[in-house]
């Protein structure tokens, strides 16, 4: 049960990112304009926590709320307006390129 709800949870995520976010890369629809993408989050799933752990990005062991307030914390230093941006580049490098 609990993985379920981290897919979803997961899943949610990327909706809400590909529904606020502006199109500029030709990836999100940008059409949700009454959230702010500083508020959205990454989902960390097992790639994204693992590379964010290599990063020094997030300390914790587990991979539950706690790891990605953490993870957002630190993406919120890099891009208070946009701190979401930074997911597909930390799932890519534990996902495609096995950093």
């Amino acid at each position: 049960m609990i993985k379920y709800y981290a897919t979803l949870f997961t899943r949610t995520n990327m909706f809400l990112r590909w529904m606020v976010r502006d199109n500029l890369t030709g990836v999100d629809f940008g059409i949700w304009k009454s959230i702010p993408s500083s508020e959205l989050s990454v989902p960390l799933d097992v790639h994204t926590a693992n590379i964010s752990r290599k990063l020094g990005l997030i300390t914790r062991k587990q991979n539950d709320d706690k790891a990605l307030e953490e993870l957002m914390e630190q993406l919120r230093d890099f891009d208070p307006i946009d701190p979401a941006k930074y997911d597909f580049a930390l799932f890519g490098l534990g996902a495609i390129e096995k950093f």
